[in-house]
């Protein structure tokens, strides 16, 4: 099923989210960590399952530049360079809806992976 167009998206810079608004629905706010961090494009989802890559150090990720693509998208710019991301409004609206447990989960593959949100960090575990 396609989704609707957004009624609105506005992207405040100061707590760096993105306010989303689809047609119907209550407006819902997504960090711009959130959105770099599952950006939709091969070099974060890779090209098929298990191929995903672990984006770390994103904490403080602003985004640049939000611009129409067609009438089902928008791609995102992002302060650390990345741009390549088309988020269709039905991903857009998922990233909405399911956008606490898909949060969690990153925390834990951050976690699992000994990694770190804050860009200037290194994790480093000591076992033994």
């Amino acid at each position: 099923m396609t989704q609707d167009a957004p009624e609105s998206i506005k992207y405040h810079r100061s707590d760096r989210t993105l306010e989303i608004t689809f047609p119907g629905e209550a407006s819902v706010s997504l960090s711009a960590e959130l959105l770099r961090v599952l950006s939709p494009s091969a070099e974060v989802q890779g090209h098929g399952p298990g191929q995903e890559v672990l984006q770390t150090g994103k904490a403080e990720v602003g985004i640049t530049a939000i611009e129409p693509v067609g009438h089902y998208a928008v791609q995102i710019s992002f302060d650390d360079g990345h741009s390549s991301g088309l988020y269709t409004w039905t991903y857009l609206a998922q990233l909405a809806s399911e956008r606490q447990i898909l949060w969690q989960r990153y925390l834990e593959k951050l976690d699992d992976a000994g990694a770190s949100r804050d860009p200037s960090t290194d994790i480093v575990r000591v076992i033994g």
